[in-house]
């Protein structure tokens, strides 16, 4: 299973959905760096093939980031899950 998990502007939890394949998860994935790319500011719907009545519906001008991770039945070293760190700084309308 392929986690992929996108990190939205002013907004501290990733969403994730899963895929069952390495294609799928590619393909949302290129999906969205297009649109990040284009800055069309269209609206992206994802859906998880784990839980197929998960949906997640985003505005692509508001993807600051994209991810894709092997699910695992091991923890990492460090016992986290992959992942972004990501400091947004709230202040930049007010400069």
């Amino acid at each position: 299973m392929y986690t992929l998990e996108v990190n939205l502007k002013q907004t501290p939890m990733p969403l994730s959905v899963q895929k069952k394949t390495l294609e799928d998860a590619q393909a949302d994935y290129r999906r969205l760096s297009e649109a990040i790319a284009g800055s069309s500011g269209g609206v992206l719907e994802l859906t998880c093939d784990q839980m197929p009545e998960k949906r997640i519906t985003l505005l692509a001008s508001e993807v600051v980031a994209i991810q894709i991770y092997e699910k695992s039945g091991t923890a990492s070293s460090s016992g986290k899950a992959p992942g972004f760190f990501s400091l947004v700084g709230g202040d930049e309308g007010s400069r």
